[in-house]
């Protein structure tokens, strides 16, 4: 087994690096058209809020989902030739999902006003914004779903063109919405983008599989909400724990320091996750569909070798010229006003790089369903963050949040490379 799994990732993994390069690329581009639009017309303060919404909307997401992303992914990727049974997953995927979706719709609908308030500092006039997105979530979940059955499937060419088409599509959107309706079309676009792309998304899927034929109550099944419930519990705890961390600190920031510097912090954030999409989208559309189904040890260390000799070399290499074209790439991407995020970039970019590194061994807990140290590790590490940051913060003011987020990943990748030493280490066993 594990030669075939060596071979595909030889084989493979050119391809799919490929393709998330260019993906990379447009989404890089887009995000300096994006960000220039957004920090020209609401500025640091405005991207302070922008970043209240997009980690509130983060743990929306994952509750209308029910955490179930990645079980679907793994499970999907583990019976894609049985026909009957994906039939079974999807319904069940499907009905269950659409009912914890109408019911996160209810209350962002009938609490808007309170959410609004909750959000932006008192201010009630974004209930607006609360009410449309909950009438757009189901289409936006609907394209997430399908878009991990893609992933499971292993049409990764669909989930990386897919992609490539959402970065251009919000590009237009964002254009559209902030220069139409300032900060509200800026939170906006969160949402519109990937409900826009639900369409597309219907067309691919289904011609991978009839849809209207597979989704029937007959083929619902609880084993497999069974199945799926451990991955529901690890998503749930890092996708709503870890935004809502988010806004305690951002609200921390602005209570203690100011609005704008919490929008530089916000700032910062956002350039990182427009370099991380390079990692994250090999990781979740290449490895982890093939460490969901390889064995511990020689097979899983493959997997890993491959990953740490390929991307993350790549990866830092881009981290070290970033640094030294950050006053560059501030006023590329934002305006002067965001000048002073060049003073976070140091402890940033180190803290990304331990980010990096950890993040194949956190997946790999995932694939191979370990939640009882999966949540430990997760936990631990959403407590380092918090508690660290508001005590770097007194420290050190708004740097001291930079240092928080290297001394949370530092001490994330040592305990994630201790419990997976046995597959780092592993020799082959298999005679040649």
């Amino acid at each position: 087994m594990f030669a075939k799994i060596k071979k595909s990732v030889n084989g493979t993994w050119l391809k799919i690096n490929s393709l998330a390069g260019i993906s990379v690329v447009i989404k890089i581009g887009v995000g300096v058209l994006s960000s220039k639009i957004i920090s020209v017309c609401i500025g640091p303060s405005g991207v302070a809020m922008v970043g209240n919404f997009r980690n509130f909307f983060t743990s929306v997401e994952t509750i209308s989902t029910l955490g179930f992303q990645n079980g679907i992914v793994k499970y999907i990727a583990e019976i894609k030739n049985n026909k009957l049974e994906i039939k079974k997953y999807i319904s069940t995927i499907v009905i269950t999902v659409f009912v914890a979706t109408m019911v996160a719709c209810c209350l962002l609908f009938f609490l808007a006003t309170f959410w609004s308030s909750i959000l932006f500092e008192n201010n009630e006039s974004y209930a607006i914004v609360f009410q449309i997105t909950a009438i757009l979530l189901p289409c936006y979940i609907a394209a997430a779903i399908f878009l991990l059955i893609i992933n499971g499937l292993d049409r990764y060419r669909l989930v990386v063109y897919s992609t490539i088409f959402g970065n251009i599509l919000g590009l237009a959107v964002t254009y559209f919405m902030v220069i139409n309706f300032g900060l509200a079309g800026a939170l906006l676009t969160i949402v519109v983008t990937q409900t826009l792309q639900f369409f597309v998304l219907f067309y691919y899927l289904n011609l991978e599989i009839n849809i209207f034929q597979s989704i029937k109550l007959q083929y619902f099944d609880w084993q497999i909400i069974k199945n799926l419930s451990s991955f529901s519990l690890m998503t749930i705890v890092s996708a709503v724990f870890v935004p809502m961390v988010f806004l305690s600190i951002r609200q921390h920031i602005i209570s203690t320091i100011n609005i704008e510097a919490a929008g530089y912090w916000t700032t910062i954030d956002l350039i990182s996750g427009y370099y991380f999409l390079f990692i994250s989208t090999i990781i979740s559309v290449f490895y982890f569909p093939k460490l969901s189904i390889a064995k511990p040890g020689f097979e899983t260390k493959l997997l890993f070798l491959q990953f740490y000799k390929s991307t993350i070399p790549i990866f830092g290499v881009g981290l070290i010229l970033l640094y030294f074209t950050k006053t560059i790439v501030i006023k590329l991407l934002f305006t002067s006003d965001f000048l002073p995020v060049q003073n976070l970039f140091f402890f940033q970019l180190l803290g990304d790089f331990f980010k990096a590194l950890s993040l194949i061994l956190a997946f790999n807990l995932i694939a191979k369903k370990h939640v009882f140290w999966f949540l430990t590790f997760e936990i631990t590490s959403v407590a380092i963050k918090y508690f660290a940051s508001l005590f770097f913060l007194d420290q050190f003011k708004i740097e001291g949040i930079v240092m928080a987020h290297l001394l949370t990943y530092f001490v994330y990748f040592l305990f994630l490379a201790v419990y997976n030493r046995k597959s780092l280490f592993a020799q082959n066993l298999i005679k040649k």
